[in-house]
């Protein structure tokens, strides 16, 4: 089995366009980290770590920007707001006939949103900095900074945000996949040994080996159940009628339409996460306010949605598999696909062209999505729940990390296959 996968991979790397953006994407992961590592002037940098060592919270948003955010780098607001406007964007679709026709332009209308979600992005960059400053002036961790410098220390948070957003176009055009995933991926991923020794460490002082290993043992069934689910489809027939040209006939031939059970990937996860800790971030940003009354409710609020309070969790499970089917509905166009599936001379055994068959298919659609939804909002708060059980808590890396690097994976190993079968090696794929 080994022999074999490194045969694949020696294979995959004398593909010549395959190896080059191989290069390029571990390059770009390199001048991520690099980036990772150059704080901002003024912070005290032991000091920030100890504090993200005992809070929860912060050390999830630390794992998410790849470690950034406990040395304060440049890029330590990481991805948040830019999601959170693509979020915004994507609901506005639904609700604004301009953005929902710029929707459906292809390749230009997508570039428009583009650009309306960068320019969004600014003041949403710009408030978080804010939270930030506030939440480390609190805490003594950073001094009281007059105007300029806390107009650079903005700016430069902001700024590092945009860096991502370009790093992540960069990998997106010359690199393996979508370079915003691979941004988180490499993230979360960079944190995997230090996390790892840390709870090893606690599970030795603490003596609860055994927990530890059933915890284990679980999230690789998790990553198991998620693969399974990533490729599972509803095959829906596709029957086309014979036609006859001339002296020879054409059609007649039944194919088949995958319907996946996950037909949004990743993307539920990184909006659901990102939204479910808004108010966490609102309750540190407001827990230093001046009036005791705002205090108070950022206090409420910061308890209410502890990472392993039941409110957060709940809410977390509601909103990836709302997410999950709202981004399948971006994604899945049945009336575009009735229409394909008609002009080529095809029908649905059983269903009439046109409407009917649009219908049906968004029919099949939102079963189809409602398992698999209720799966990722399942297994996103399951380690939670199997912390609470088993009494293991300093693992940091929850389901939210597992499912966005088993699905990361599973879309680039999927980008790479198709490169290499557009050069020829079908046999090779097929023997592998």
């Amino acid at each position: 089995m080994i022999q074999k996968i490194w045969q694949a991979v020696v294979s995959l790397w004398r593909v010549k366009d395959v190896r080059r953006r191989l290069l390029f994407t571990f390059g770009f992961f390199t001048i991520l980290r690099f980036w990772a590592h150059i704080p901002l002037p003024g912070v005290n940098v032991d000091v920030l770590r100890k504090v993200f060592s005992g809070n929860q919270f912060l050390g999830l948003l630390n794992i998410f920007s790849g470690g950034a955010l406990s040395n304060f780098s440049i890029t330590a607001s990481g991805l948040n707001p830019y999601i959170n406007a693509s979020i915004v964007f994507q609901l506005l679709a639904f609700v604004f006939p301009y953005f929902e026709r710029l929707s459906r332009e292809g390749e230009t209308g997508r570039q428009k949103i583009e650009q309306y979600t960068k320019i969004a992005t600014i003041p949403l960059a710009i408030f978080q900095a804010l939270g930030m400053y506030a939440l480390l002036k609190g805490r003594g961790i950073i001094g009281d900074l007059d105007f300029l410098s806390l107009v650079a220390f903005i700016a430069t948070m902001t700024g590092g945000t945009f860096l991502l957003i370009w790093l992540g176009g960069l990998i997106s055009e010359y690199g393996l996949g979508n370079g915003i995933s691979l941004l988180i991926f490499a993230g979360i991923v960079s944190q995997i040994p230090q996390e790892l020794t840390q709870t090893t460490m606690i599970a030795s002082q603490g003596g609860n080996f055994l927990n530890l290993l059933v915890f284990l043992i679980v999230s690789l069934g998790v990553v198991v159940a998620i693969v399974w689910v990533n490729e599972a489809n509803r095959r829906v027939p596709v029957q086309y009628a014979k036609r006859i040209r001339g002296r020879k006939m054409y059609g007649g031939q039944t194919t088949y339409l995958p319907l996946r059970l996950n037909q949004a990937g990743v993307i539920p996860i990184i909006f659901a996460v990102s939204v479910v800790l808004i108010p966490s971030m609102l309750g540190q940003f407001l827990g230093n306010a001046g009036n005791e009354g705002i205090r108070n409710a950022a206090l409420f609020l910061s308890d209410l949605f502890k990472q392993d309070g039941v409110v957060y969790n709940l809410a977390y499970f509601v909103l990836v598999v709302v997410f999950a089917f709202f981004y399948t509905m971006v994604v899945f166009n049945p009336e575009k696909i009735a229409g394909e599936i008609q002009k080529q001379g095809g029908f649905i055994p059983g269903i009439r062209p046109g409407k009917p068959t649009a219908d049906y298919l968004n029919y099949i659609s939102l079963r189809v999505t409602l398992p698999g939804a209720l799966f990722l909002g399942l297994v996103a708060v399951l380690p939670a729940i199997t912390q609470g059980v088993m009494g293991v808590t300093m693992m940091v890396l929850g389901g939210t990390s597992i499912l966005i690097i088993v699905s990361v994976v599973l879309e680039t190993a999927k980008s790479v296959g198709a490169m290499v079968q557009m050069r020829g090696y079908d046999k090779f794929l097929e023997k592998y």
